[in-house]
């Protein structure tokens, strides 16, 4: 920005500002004659501009049939700079299109820099719009900028044809004075630059004008960089993130370390390093279960197992043993029937203590077999079940029943007869008692009447006629084989017969 002249002193402009630039380091890409004095760069910075022309001693003159031409100043430091003023070689003849070194002076570039190069620095102005008839002699140009070195530059590429019209054929640096305004005391701004900049601005540099920071120290922000770094940033233009605070505190503005220590899972200053494989949580100060199926490598917050536990074991971290009758890889396997409902082994299923009644093997998963039931399977089923030898593995119950006679869950008992039974036999018993009188009573009947009728018999035959049922007579006489044989018993028995010993003997 070209601001109107103002000239108090050589050394001092107007505005109370400093000429850093008097008597400072400088140099230029193409001397005219190389180690003669009245054109070297040096010219530029002696405070000397009475004369404007080229063998006056106090220009720079640049040699001929150049594509560009640099010069610059060194300030020997890096300073608050202001405004920039250029006097260019007139000839000491009047400034205007007639003047050749018009076309000389236009298009040129002014910069301010840290560095020598042009293209590390910050460019102050580039004519783009004056003519022979509009560039002045004298131009003053704003730029207020913190650097070290100020630079003059201009080119013809002889390849572009915008040159072609006003401009010179060749670029030259003819630059008879270059001050440099601003404020020699570093920190300070402002007319005299009598006031201090903000002690967080970068090396407390400020604009001289206003006194708004030239960039910020580490860890703060703002205009005048009077804001401590916030939002979880810390550092340079707070751009870096802080890392896992502990409760995602903020970390120290400037160094970015966590004040009151790490969130789970981080250790280090800045807690920006994940715990090593292995440990876990605050600090990094625990230890992962040995539980963990990938042994040692759990979450590096919450410390759960990564990949799941191993066998045997559950739960986040692996911390516990199967249970609720459980057991084997991922509590997956289903406990046998271990005595009185206790755990098996969480890792291999086996029953520490036995196993429930009707069961037998390490994992209490078998039942008993070939017709034993009970604790180990010792017992035998009864022989009284209805098929033999077939009973409920752990009570012993007969599955089908008991055999006739024998009672209880596993026939063990023998049957009592109940009233109905008993009243039934006591029947069958009185009609057997009377069918065996009865059949006594009809043989008894049936000799009584075989006697008779043999007594009736002999009596006819000794007399020879017998009284019919009619009440007639016939003559049953006995033939003589008959009559014989009743003699012979008569005989042998004496007298006096009764009608068993005759039945007997007739037999």
């Amino acid at each position: 920005m070209l601001i109107p002249f103002c000239f108090i002193a050589i050394a001092q402009n107007c505005l109370g500002y400093e000429n850093l630039a008097l008597l400072k380091p400088t140099w230029q890409s193409n001397p005219y004659i190389r180690g003669d004095s009245r054109f070297e760069s040096s010219n530029a910075v002696d405070g000397l501009k009475s004369d404007l022309s080229s063998l006056g001693g106090q220009c720079v003159i640049s040699g001929n049939g150049q594509g560009s031409a640099t010069w610059w100043v060194n300030l020997t430091s890096v300073f608050s700079i202001h405004d920039i003023r250029i006097y260019y070689r007139t000839d000491n003849i009047a400034w205007d299109a007639s003047n050749d070194y018009t076309s000389r002076f236009m298009g040129f570039f002014v910069y301010i820099s840290k560095t020598t190069n042009r293209l590390d620095g910050h460019l102050c102005f580039h004519d783009k719009n004056y003519n022979r008839s509009t560039i002045p002699a004298v131009v003053n140009i704003t730029c207020p900028v913190y650097g070290q070195y100020v630079i003059y530059f201009n080119e013809r590429p002889q390849s572009s044809s915008k040159y072609a019209s006003q401009f010179s054929q060749y670029a030259f640096n003819e630059l008879c004075e270059v001050e440099v305004f601003g404020c020699r005391e570093k920190g300070y701004y402002g007319p005299n630059c009598s006031i201090e900049c903000s002690s967080t601005c970068l090396f407390r540099s400020c604009h001289i004008n206003t006194g708004a920071c030239n960039g910020c120290e580490p860890g703060y922000k703002g205009k005048e960089c009077e804001y401590e770094c916030d939002g979880r940033y810390y550092g340079v233009n707070c751009t870096s993130h802080c890392g896992d605070c502990l409760n995602f505190e903020q970390c120290h503005h400037v160094n970015g370390s966590c004040l009151n220590g790490c969130d789970l899972g981080f250790y280090g200053e800045k807690c920006v390093q994940p715990c090593p494989i292995g440990l876990y949580g605050l600090d990094c100060k625990r230890s992962c279960s040995k539980n963990c199926l990938n042994s040692n490598r759990c979450d590096q917050k919450s410390g759960s197992c990564q990949g799941g536990c191993k066998t045997g074991w559950k739960g986040l971290k692996c911390e516990s043993e199967c249970d609720s009758e459980k057991f084997g890889q991922d509590c997956s396997g289903q406990c046998g029937h271990c005595r009185d409902g206790t755990q098996c082994h969480h890792i291999n299923g086996t029953c520490h203590l036995g196993c429930d009644s009707g069961y037998i093997g390490d994992a209490c998963n078998q039942v008993c077999v070939n017709g034993t039931y009970g604790t180990g399977c010792k017992k035998t089923c009864s022989v009284s079940c209805f098929t033999s030898g077939i009973c409920d593995h752990v009570t012993g119950a007969c599955k089908d029943g008991c055999r006739s006679g024998w009672m209880g869950l596993d026939c063990s008992e023998v049957k009592p007869c109940d009233e109905t039974n008993l009243a039934f036999r006591v029947v069958i018993g009185v009609l057997c008692v009377l069918l065996v009188l009865l059949i006594i009573y009809i043989i008894h009947l049936r000799f009584n009447c075989r006697k008779i009728l043999t007594i009736d018999k002999l009596t006819c035959a000794e007399s020879e006629t017998c009284e019919t049922e009619d009440g007639g007579y016939t003559n049953n006489s006995m033939d003589y084989a008959s009559s014989m044989d009743y003699l012979e018993i008569k005989h042998s028995h004496g007298s006096t017969l009764d009608s068993t010993q005759i039945d007997s003997s007739a037999a």
